[in-house]
């Protein structure tokens, strides 16, 4: 069903002073409503990751969980949530970061990965890598090995790529 030509930034709807002032939000609820766009960007992740043993992939809360869910599915890997604090019900381990508007913390399972196994690390966007990183220092203390970073929209003039150096990282989208 995919549609690998298709231009998903047609998709994507920009809304400006949001959550705060000066910031120009990228909202993909446009292209999760059209299940040929959502069939394309799970496609790509598949297209990119399917040959690199993906065991487990780790999704940020909440965006990230819409597409990780069923690229996990088609990998044939498990999937973990990473959230914010108090919505996981077992033991945590936890770690705070910094994003371009503000300081957040993130939690996983403290059994979401087993020692040695490769973990992709999914959100929908990328913009400072704060998230991103943080969820890779989680999955580190775990004993899981980050196989990689993919990420549907990179804000690239944020260079939160630069925090994930040394990681390979895929995007679908750049702005």
């Amino acid at each position: 069903m995919a549609t690998t030509g298709m231009d998903l930034k047609e998709k994507i709807r920009d809304i400006p002073d949001f959550p705060q002032k000066g910031i120009l939000f990228r909202d993909i609820t446009p292209l999760l409503r059209d299940p040929l766009a959502l069939d394309c960007v799970v496609d790509r992740f598949h297209q990119y990751y399917r040959d690199k043993n993906i065991q487990v992939v780790a999704a940020i809360e909440a965006r990230g969980y819409i597409l990780g869910s069923p690229l996990a599915l088609r990998l044939g890997a498990g999937f973990v949530p990473v959230r914010k604090p108090g919505k996981l019900p077992y033991k945590t381990i936890s770690q705070e970061y910094s994003l371009e508007y503000g300081v957040n913390t993130l939690e996983i399972h403290a059994d979401a990965v087993n020692k040695g196994e490769r973990v992709l690390i999914l959100d929908d966007l990328i913009a400072t890598g704060g998230s991103a990183a943080a969820t890779s220092r989680l999955v580190e203390k775990l004993g899981g090995v980050v196989a990689g970073f993919g990420f549907m929209i990179e804000l690239t003039f944020l260079k939160g790529r630069e925090v994930l150096k040394g990681h390979d990282v895929y995007t679908i989208i750049q702005y």
